[in-house]
């Protein structure tokens, strides 16, 4: 009887629309918690897409060609063969080495035997090495072979974004914030493939730049599950202690009666 009490006192006239804003608040915080859920599921998706990149061969770049599948290229480990086109280097700016501001080197490698390039990730320098005569030398000429793994082109919902502005005819532009590959296509005298490889740092660490950053490899669940657990513990307490304060206020009112 009492907890049929306490129902008629939640919704009646008096409290019903502090009961609906309740239910509400308590809706939108299950909600929230459902939320964290679906990114705990897409999270496992992107793990198994990792573990099969991770497990699959090195994709040799000269005698394959790219799936039409970017999800599964995603994170492939890669090597290929070719000559670094150095006029059109670009440099990726805001690039942090150990607290260290500085850019990445990023420069088309025209694939041998193809007519295609593909840009590469090679590494940080410092600010101070960025101008033309700095970066010229770590210049590689001739015929070299990269290793590295592949990732998907960067790009920016912002119509305003300063990476999307590229067009034919345009001049080279050389400093970006990000690979957006579609953007800098614009600018190439050749094909671009529709990836770019980040290079791998050489056995046993980096000694001279450009430095390359370790692979970091992630296949946790991540903070998902912890976040939907508190939404959820959130929502119930908030009935709770509303349900408690209407009951310990009837129980006063009784008394004073």
């Amino acid at each position: 009887m009492h907890m049929l009490q306490l129902l008629k006192t939640l919704f009646s006239r008096r409290r019903l629309l502090t009961t609906l804003i309740v239910l509400l608040g308590m809706a939108l915080l299950a909600r929230l918690g459902i939320w964290q859920l679906d990114r705990l599921e897409q999270r496992r998706q992107q793990n198994d897409e990792l573990r099969l990149a991770l497990e699959a061969p090195p994709l040799q770049l000269n005698r394959e060609a790219l799936s039409a599948s970017q999800g599964f290229l995603k994170d492939r480990n890669v090597t290929v063969t070719g000559e670094y086109d150095f006029d059109n280097t670009i440099v990726l700016l805001l690039q942090n080495w150990s607290g260290q501001t500085g850019v990445h080197l990023v420069t088309p490698l025209v694939v041998e035997g193809q007519d295609i390039a593909i840009l590469v990730d090679r590494g940080w320098i410092p600010e101070s090495e960025r101008m033309a005569d700095g970066r010229s030398r770590f210049d590689l000429p001739g015929l070299v072979s990269v290793d590295g793994y592949i990732a998907n082109t960067q790009t920016s919902s912002r119509a305003n974004d300063s990476d999307a502005n590229g067009s034919e005819g345009a001049a080279f532009k050389r400093e970006w914030y990000r690979i957006d590959i579609e953007a800098i296509q614009a600018q190439m005298p050749y094909e671009l493939l529709p990836v770019f490889i980040i290079q791998s740092p050489t056995p046993g660490g980096d000694e001279n730049f450009p430095f390359h950053h370790e692979r970091e490899i992630d296949l946790s669940d991540g903070p998902h599950l912890g976040y939907a657990v508190q939404w959820f513990i959130f929502s119930s307490l908030l009935g709770l202690i509303y349900a408690l304060s209407v009951n310990r206020s009837n129980a006063a009112g009784k008394g004073e009666g």
